[in-house]
């Protein structure tokens, strides 16, 4: 079993590793660890994307790439892109387009995508300015983008039990069920050092988008912010 886990530096090469070594029960332990709300989540995306036939969206930090599946659903056409080829590899029977991508340099031609996202990704990169930039590059005028991410849950009591479950009962759950569970002591603390929910919004404004709001989800767990280039 590896131990692999990057840290709050989030060094590109420690992420992809560490994320490679998630990558074989990353979809079984995600569904564990959120109590069956990442498919809500991955729903809710793909609603908030206002997606249409014919158009093309990129799903940045795909993983394995069933939050693409999720958003083929609506007709449009979704590319996958990761830069862990573990997760690429682990989603290889999703018959989705993938391929493996830097948040930071994206491979793509500028005004490529009709709409983009990147869920629970961006808390991963190692400079959110850059990739958001990025984001905004590869959209069409007019684009969507929409981030779907954990966040700070509104209701102070609540907020104090989940980050009691955050920082305690998360990573002895992961030991019981994923292929790395010292990688979820990194996916607590960088939940824990996330921005909240305005912030966020102030740093998509930074990268040049218009129109930007957001809702929560579960309470604030997560949530969805949309904006416009």
């Amino acid at each position: 079993m590896s131990d692999e886990r990057a840290d709050l530096s989030k060094r590109p090469e420690d992420v992809a590793t560490m994320f490679d070594g998630v990558a074989k029960r990353y979809d079984i332990t995600n569904t564990v660890l959120s109590f069956a709300q990442d498919r809500r989540w991955r729903a809710a995306t793909r609603r908030a994307l206002g997606l249409r036939r014919g158009e093309v969206v990129l799903d940045l930090a795909a993983g394995t790439a069933v939050s693409t599946v999720e958003l083929a659903k609506s007709g449009a056409q979704a590319v996958a892109a990761d830069f862990s080829l573990g997760m690429l590899k682990a989603g290889a029977n999703r018959a989705v387009p993938k391929v493996a991508a830097d948040a930071l340099a994206l491979p793509f031609a500028d005004e490529s995508f009709d709409a983009a996202t990147i869920s629970f990704g961006l808390r991963n990169v190692n400079d959110v300015g850059r990739a958001l930039r990025e984001l905004r590059r590869v959209l069409r005028p007019g684009g969507r983008l929409v981030i779907c991410e954990f966040s700070t849950p509104t209701w102070a009591p609540f907020r104090t039990v989940y980050l009691e479950y955050l920082m305690k009962a998360l990573p002895e759950v992961a030991t019981r069920v994923s292929s790395n569970p010292a990688a979820y002591v990194y996916l607590a603390e960088s939940i824990r050092e996330w921005p909240d929910q305005q912030m966020l919004a102030g740093l998509i404004r930074e990268a040049g988008f218009r129109g930007v709001h957001w809702h929560n989800l579960t309470g604030g767990i997560a949530a969805l912010h949309s904006a416009v280039k």
